[in-house]
C-alpha cells in the first residue's frame, strides 16, 4: 500500500511560486521537498494544476506557469477520468442533499473533483491524504489535513 499525498490547489500554488521569499511558501516548499524522504508519493491532480494554471494564464505570469510545469514533470500527475468525473457528481449530488455546500451550485466544484480523484486512489488501497489550507470541504468527503500537520 503506498502513501500518498494529493496536493490541493493551494498547495500547489505555494509550492511553485517564484517568488518565494514569503516565509510560508518557502516552509510549504521545505515541507514538500521532505515528504519522498517519509515514504510519501506526491500527486498532482489535473483538477489543481487546471484551478493554478488558469490564473496563472490569466495574470501573464509565465515564471510560474514554468515552475508549474517544472513540478509536473517532478511528480506524479494523475489525469482526471470518466470514473472520477462520476464519482465527483455523486459526491456533489449527495452534499446536496444533506444541505451542505462546498461551492456555489453553479460552479464546476474543483473540491468534489479532487475528492473524487482521491478516493479512488483509496478504494484501489492506497492510503490518501489530501494536503489543503481547506479541510472543511474537503474532508466531507475524504481524509484531508492542513499541510503543516501531515508528517
Amino acid at each position: 500500500m503506498s502513501k500518498l499525498i494529493f496536493l490541493d490547489t493551494n498547495i500547489l500554488g505555494m509550492v511553485t511560486n517564484p517568488k518565494n521569499t514569503n516565509t510560508i511558501c518557502q516552509e510549504c516548499k521545505e515541507w514538500l521537498d521532505a515528504l519522498p524522504l517519509k515514504g510519501y508519493q506526491i500527486i498532482l491532480p489535473e483538477i489543481a494544476d487546471y484551478e493554478l494554471r488558469r490564473e496563472l494564464l490569466r495574470a501573464g505570469k509565465t515564471s510560474g506557469i514554468q515552475r508549474l510545469d517544472q513540478l509536473k514533470q517532478a511528480i506524479t500527475y494523475l489525469p482526471i477520468t470518466t470514473a472520477v468525473m462520476l464519482l465527483a457528481a455523486n459526491f456533489w449530488a449527495e452534499v446536496r442533499k444533506t444541505g451542505k455546500t462546498t461551492a456555489d451550485p453553479k460552479s464546476l466544484d474543483g473540491d468534489v473533483i479532487l475528492a473524487a480523484q482521491a478516493k479512488i486512489e483509496q478504494l484501489k488501497g492506497h492510503q490518501v491524504i489530501i494536503a489543503t489550507t481547506n479541510v472543511k470541504h474537503l474532508s466531507l468527503f475524504i481524509n484531508a489535513l492542513e499541510w503543516q500537520n501531515i508528517n
